[in-house]
């Protein structure tokens, strides 16, 4: 079963540099450690407000998705990169989706 994760968070409104230079530098940590690759969304109109990022994945198999959710838990430097963007971004939310077509 195909899905797609969407991850929710709320960024600083002070820290939009930092978070966009962190997550290009998880960009090759998370290809190395087998992530597929990301859509970026931030906010314009809508539930959310403008300093609210949605990045979005598409995986082949739940058992994929853990796999390398529990090799990126164990990895120092996407640990590092973790504690970085955890000073600007105030909090997460993760949704998982079933892909149906």
């Amino acid at each position: 079963m195909k899905l797609m994760e969407r991850l929710i968070q709320k960024v600083d409104r002070t820290s939009w540099a930092k978070k966009l230079a962190i997550e290009k530098r998880y960009e090759p940590v998370e290809a190395r450690l087998g992530f597929p690759p990301s859509r970026r969304y931030r906010s314009w109109i809508g539930a959310h407000d403008t300093n609210t990022r949605v990045i979005e994945r598409d995986w082949s198999s739940l058992e994929a998705y853990l796999i390398t959710v529990d090799k990126a838990m164990a990895d120092p430097e996407w640990q590092a990169l973790g504690a970085e963007q955890a000073r600007v971004v105030l909090n997460n939310r993760v949704e998982i989706y079933r892909i149906e077509s």
